[in-house]
């Protein structure tokens, strides 16, 4: 038996160390997201195993979701809030399972880090407690005929030590003998329709009074930032903002446009259609929540890909425990031995290339997309103290890198009203780049120095014929000009 554990141990060793080079992609490049990458696979895979108990369904759905995920997992601040949101659902569902301080404490940390890190999705913290109060409040209201039950015997009980009159405490004893006998008869019949619900399980954990007080806690961790109340009103100036109707990752789903997730979409419903697995009402209702707002704006798919493995993973083991039970143990005994785990290591290299394959011939910088020559003449023949640039927005995020002060660059909500004064930057660019205003106002409103453009662009043709713009650069992507006074 020992050797056996010390055989699982050691198969699970290798996967993390499989996990960690999956996730990292190419060594020596975006280290730190590689690093960031690897943690938050383990994770995955570390909170499925400890709520789920069955190592290989964990395993695999870690894989699959870290594939479903490819593009979401990039060098930005989501990546770290990613790893705090799969700690954050694993800590609550650790509380109401433990009711341990030390899921508390993590739960109370998780969101200061968050405040000072990404403070757009702050809110979203809290949402995630929702579905786990739901259900709680919920199994209360399904209680309450007992409570009221309860508290009219409480009530004759006290009454009983009051009154005087023999005659009337033999009544007051029979209608408590009553009472008891319909409370009796509810809770047998609620106990029978729990148990044969049909899908949905409805459980009224009473640790969630206290899941409760820790959300109002955390509700003060806001103040806790350099820029005080930022986390409160962050995501309200940044709906309010005019954005998001522009930004791609913000735009509703399509599902007949994304394959993947309609095909993850699709096991979902057959699994509760076709099955009879049960599903917890946080569950559902969480599925529904991340569901709605993955339909709402395409950002989110990842939020659903990210939590809904924990769910998902739940409900193939309801699955495989009432239908194959001894085959999945099997199968797991089979993985952890010498042939398991080569064969382990094949499946997650095959998985792990078809991940990078279409990126193995991707440039760092491609000079087409980052004007890099461009940056540099810049550099070397402007004055940057006293240049005032106008650029196009998908370019922005290399200038910033190169230290050139921009006009606009993708952090878009920084260039509203919201963010930036009373400045509506990311507007004036909107319409001067698509000529929806004459290009000059703009220029002359930010008095412009400098304007750098791709050589495609509609406002090219027009600047190439004014006399007041004279080109001083030029390569086979982009041009720069100089703007007269």
């Amino acid at each position: 038996m020992k050797a056996y554990l010390i055989h699982i141990l050691t198969g699970h060793m290798m996967l993390l160390f499989i996990l960690f080079i999956v996730c990292g992609g190419f060594f020596g490049l975006y280290v730190l997201t590689a690093i960031l990458a690897a943690i938050l696979g383990i994770l995955i895979y570390y909170a499925n195993v400890k709520l789920t108990k069955n190592n290989l369904v964990s395993f695999l759905i870690t894989l699959g979701v870290l594939f479903f995920m490819r593009d979401y997992i990039a060098a930005r601040a989501q990546l770290v809030t990613f790893i705090l949101f799969i700690m954050e659902v694993f800590f609550i569902e650790k509380f109401l399972e433990t009711k341990y301080k030390r899921y508390a404490i993590g739960l109370i940390i998780i969101p200061i880090i968050i405040a000072n890190v990404h403070a757009a999705v702050w809110w979203f913290y809290f949402i995630l407690y929702l579905p786990y109060i739901a259900e709680y409040l919920i199994s209360l209201m399904g209680n309450l005929d007992l409570l009221v039950l309860n508290t009219k015997i409480k009530s004759l009980n006290k009454k009983i030590l009051k009154e005087e009159s023999a005659s009337e405490i033999e009544k007051t004893k029979e209608t408590i003998k009553k009472l008891e006998t319909k409370k009796t008869d509810r809770e047998i019949k609620k106990t029978k329709f729990k148990e044969n619900a049909y899908k949905i399980k409805v459980a009224k954990n009473n640790n969630t009074k206290w899941l409760i007080l820790i959300l109002v806690i955390c509700l003060l961790t806001g103040l806790i930032t350099p820029v005080f109340g930022e986390p409160y009103t962050h995501i309200i100036r940044l709906m309010s903002g005019n954005t998001t109707q522009f930004i791609n990752e913000h735009q509703p789903l399509t599902l007949i446009n994304n394959i993947e997730f309609m095909s993850i979409l699709l096991l979902y419903i057959l699994i509760l259609m076709f099955t009879d697995t049960k599903i917890k009402l946080s569950d559902l209702l969480m599925t529904a929540g991340l569901l709605l707002l993955a339909l709402k704006t395409r950002r989110q798919v990842s939020m659903f890909l990210l939590i809904g493995t924990i769910i998902f993973n739940r409900l193939i083991c309801t699955l495989l425990a009432k239908y194959d039970r001894d085959g999945c143990r099997k199968l797991t005994r089979l993985m952890t031995t010498f042939v398991g785990r080569i064969i382990t290591i094949i499946i997650v290299f095959l998985l792990g290339f078809a991940i990078i394959n279409d990126k193995l011939d991707d440039s760092f910088l491609e000079k087409g997309a980052y004007p890099i020559e461009a940056a540099n003449y810049i550099k070397e023949n402007l004055d940057l103290e006293n240049i005032r640039l106008y650029n196009e927005y998908n370019y922005g995020s290399y200038l910033v890198f190169s230290d050139i002060p921009v006009f606009i660059d993708s952090r878009a909500d920084l260039y509203t009203p919201q963010f930036n004064g009373n400045r509506d930057i990311f507007s004036d660019f909107i319409d001067t780049n698509n000529i929806g205003v004459y290009y000059e106002e703009t220029m002359g409103k930010y008095d412009i120095t400098h304007v750098l453009l791709y050589k495609g662009a509609k406002l090219t043709m027009f600047l190439s014929r004014d006399k007041n713009y004279k080109e001083i650069y030029s390569d086979d992507f982009f041009v720069i000009y100089e703007r007269g006074k």
